[in-house]
């Protein structure tokens, strides 16, 4: 097992989440478990709708699936044909709940990136791969503008160290 990488990104804008995401995109492998973690309004479906307009889908067909709990997406990213399973885990009881979703047939499918909002909700079945994803409002100032997010990526995941190694230093 590879140990844990971390990655503090520069504070973003809401607004810069869109590069952020592209970077993120074009690191990703073609399949990938991603826990976002954060506050209410922290940006977590801001980011989520930014990674899926970066896969060519409408942003705007990307809502929190709060209700619906799951909601599924094709997409093509480069010559990869993608699936995107977004989860929001804020409504479900426990982590029980969470895997009657047959979400661990989605851990391991290729070509399938599964984004689970309020990750830390179900942590204890998470893979141990999972790129944890946490975003944070900082402090606005004296600024009528949204708080910049500060951003810092975890994983285990061997392949990904050198892409976000990359990542924070094209961000930077």
């Amino acid at each position: 097992m590879s140990s844990l990488v971390s990655h503090r990104f520069a504070p973003l804008a809401l607004d810069q989440l869109d590069r952020f995401a592209v970077e993120l995109v074009s690191a990703l492998p073609d399949r990938v478990v991603i826990g976002m973690v954060g506050t209410l309004g922290a940006g977590k479906t801001t980011l989520t709708q930014a990674i899926a307009s970066a896969i060519g889908l409408d942003r705007e067909s990307v809502t929190s699936p709060t209700f619906s709990l799951l909601c599924s997406y094709s997409a093509t990213v480069g010559n990869r044909s993608i699936t995107l399973h977004h989860i929001d885990a804020y409504r479900l009881g426990d982590e029980d709940e969470f895997l009657e979703l047959g979400v661990e047939e989605f851990f391991e499918q290729p070509n399938t990136w599964t984004l689970i909002e309020w990750a830390d909700r179900v942590a204890e079945v998470m893979p141990a791969d999972t790129l944890w994803i946490n975003i944070a409002p900082m402090s606005a100032g004296d600024t009528d503008d949204p708080p910049p997010r500060s951003i810092v990526c975890s994983t285990n995941d061997g392949r990904l160290p050198t892409p976000l190694a990359e990542l924070a230093k094209r961000l930077s």
